[in-house]
Order: C-alpha cells, then sequence, then structure tokens
C-alpha cells in the first residue's frame, strides 16, 4: 500500500548531520556525533588520544592501553525529538587493543497514510550499528586501527516493513607525542556497501552509497597553558562542497549563480571545524567549536543564530566522567548530548 506522504515525512527526518548538510546516500547516522564531548567540538575529532574511549568510535586508532576495562555511555535528544546514542567497552589484551561498540538511533513513531491522506495507523524507524574496534600500537607513539561496522535499518509499517542492511570499515592512524602535547590522527571512514536496499526496481536492488569520509586532525595543548587546539579537516576526497540552494524560485549555489563559484577560503573552511578546549586540570574540561560548513548551508537569512557553534562541559565525580554538550542547528533546532564514562579498573571488576 502507498504510503507517500508518510515517506516523504521520514526521508525529510532521515538522520545525520551528513544529511541534514546536503548529504546524499544511506545510513547517514553513521555520521552523528558520538558522545557529547564530540559534539562539543564540532561533531568530528579524529586526533584527540586520551581517556575518552568514545573517540575510537570515530577513529579506531584512538583507541589506546587508556581506555582498558573502560565503558562509555552516551545518550542525545536529536531534532524532532529523535533519539540516538551510543556504547562502547574497550579491552586490552597484551599489546592489542579491543573494543565493541554499538549506535542506534530511534526515529519514533509516524502516522502511517495513505496517498490519499487517510491514517490507516502508525508505524516506526530504527537504525542500528555495530562496532568491533581493533588497534595497535606500530612505532613509538603511532598507532593503526581499524573497525568493522555491520549495519541494520527498518522501518516497520502496519503491514509489512522496509528494511536494509550493509557493512562499512573505518581505518586510521593515529600520533601521540610523548608529551601529550600533540596528537595527529587520519581515517577513512565508512568504506562498505549496502547489501541489501530498502526496494527493488527494474534493476534489482536499490543500492546506495554509504557516506565515505576522509578525516584528517591535529590537536595542540599549550605547554604552559590550559588551552587545546584541536582542527579537523573533513570530506578530503570531495573539494566542492556546493549544493543546490532552492529556498528561492531559483536553484542557486549558496546564492550565488549556478555559473560562479563560491570564494575559494569559504570552501576551504567547509572542509574544516575548529574547537578548543580548557582543561584547568584531569577532573574538568569545557569546550567549543565551530563548524563554518554547518553555519553556511542551516543558517536562516533575516535570523540571528548561532548555527555552527557548539559548547559542552565534562566532570569527574568519583570515578565517572560525566559530559554534556550541545549544537545549534537551526533557530530552534538545538541537540543536546549526555555521557558518562567510567573504568571498571577503578571498582576492581
Amino acid at each position: 500500500m502507498k504510503i507517500k506522504v508518510a515517506l516523504l515525512l521520514l526521508l525529510a527526518w532521515f538522520a545525520g548531520d551528513v544529511s541534514v548538510l546536503a548529504g546524499n546516500g544511506v545510513f547517514q547516522f553513521l555520521d552523528l556525533p558520538v558522545s557529547s564531548r564530540m559534539a562539543a567540538l564540532g561533531g568530528k575529532n579524529v586526533s584527540v588520544a586520551d581517556y575518552d574511549i568514545n573517540f575510537a568510535l570515530l577513529n579506531p586508532a584512538l583507541l589506546t592501553n587508556k581506555s582498558d576495562n573502560t565503558i562509555g555511555l552516551n545518550m542525545a535528544n536529536y531534532l524532532a525529538d529523535i533519539q540516538f546514542g551510543t556504547a562502547i567497552y574497550g579491552k586490552s589484551v597484551g599489546k592489542n587493543q579491543f573494543a565493541l561498540g554499538v549506535q542506534y538511533v530511534d526515529y519514533g513513531t509516524f502516522k502511517e497514510t495513505t496517498e490519499y491522506n487517510e491514517i490507516i495507523g502508525d508505524f516506526t524507524a530504527k537504525d542500528i550499528s555495530m562496532s568491533l574496534i581493533y588497534s595497535r600500537m606500530i612505532a613509538e607513539g603511532l598507532y593503526a586501527g581499524a573497525a568493522l561496522k555491520p549495519v541494520y535499518s527498518v522501518v516497520s509499517l502496519t503491514n509489512g516493513s522496509y528494511m536494509s542492511y550493509g557493512a562499512a570499515v573505518d581505518m586510521g592512524l593515529s600520533y601521540q607525542h610523548p608529551g601529550q602535547l600533540f596528537y595527529a590522527g587520519l581515517v577513512l571512514r565508512n568504506m562498505g556497501t549496502q547489501f541489501k536496499g530498502y526496494y527493488s526496481d527494474e534493476n534489482g536492488q536499490h543500492i546506495e552509497p554509504l557516506p565515505f569520509d576522509i578525516q584528517l586532525g591535529v590537536s595542540h595543548k599549550l605547554e604552559h597553558a590550559p588551552f587545546r587546539f584541536s582542527f579537523t579537516f573533513h570530506n578530503l576526497h570531495d573539494w566542492d562542497l556546493r549544493y543546490i540552494n532552492n529556498k528561492n524560485s531559483q536553484l542557486e549555489y549558496d546564492r550565488v549563480d549556478v555559473t560562479s563559484e563560491i570564494p575559494v577560503i569559504d570552501n576551504i573552511f567547509r572542509h574544516a571545524i575548529i574547537g578548543v578546549e580548557f582543561l584547568p586540570g584531569k577532573n574538568l574540561y569545557l569546550a567549543a567549536s565551530y563548524n563554518h560548513r554547518r553555519h553556511q548551508e542551516l543558517k536562516m537569512d533575516g535570523f540571528k543564530s548561532m548555527t555552527g557553534f557548539s559548547f559542552g562541559g565534562g566532570i569527574k565525580i568519583s570515578h565517572f566522567h560525566v559530559g554534556f554538550g550541545t549544537s545549534q542547528f537551526q533557530v530552534g533546532n538545538t541537540i543536546y548530548m549526555f555521557s558518562i564514562t567510567t573504568s571498571l579498573n577503578d571498582f576492581r571488576l
């Protein structure tokens, strides 16, 4: 049975930072922030290597023995009351580091309608991905890691369902200076394929690309001041991040005639996320960041907003690291994310 209205609504909401930001393809939820601290740092950071095991969900090479027997739990209230979260557990075995992670999105319950807008029931939609992560130090201060991520997605209707599954692989490198003042990371994310599409057409299974991304980042902590600066560059495989802007009657590239190009400096900064952390001690941090692509693509004419800016902080209470992060996508559309991380070694487990 046709449910055009409901499916169009679902496609408008089908998650992910990248899908919101003029993306295409399938399983876009793989690019959602993996923790509150990651959200506060602009959604992507592939270089910082410390106690925070959650970063290994973005760059598997960031999984080190600092995260032995550590567990991280993260949850967020996303746009339109969509709920998503992640969980990860890491274990050291000799010189080898292993972790098991999960990422999920619950889109909630929608009204299922016919093409005539007649309500015939409710339907739900969910995405889930597992992460099997491995890393190892291959030279002094240099780590290599990989993650295998089976992915499953389902839209459950009154009479049947649409489902899709596939697999992705992340491969990363991380350099960690012995003095812990400088970190660098490189990761190839979401290499893989959709094994089964949501539907078939005359050519068979309708297979869509995964949100492949090449990300490079550096982080540097000032030696005599409690500040760490991070610069993360994403979509390095795709120089031109322009998109068709149909807010007006004529199609434009970001309010520039389609025959023109956006300024080179603007295009460069669309690949960059700038973050800063205030680190007065091991038990407290404050973070802020600016994502230029998010700002350019989601800002609204005539409205002042903090679109593109993110903020957060965390504190260690007893044996638990507790964090909070927030990001504004548009006026009135802000996400909030909460995290809790602890080492089971502190409980002698």
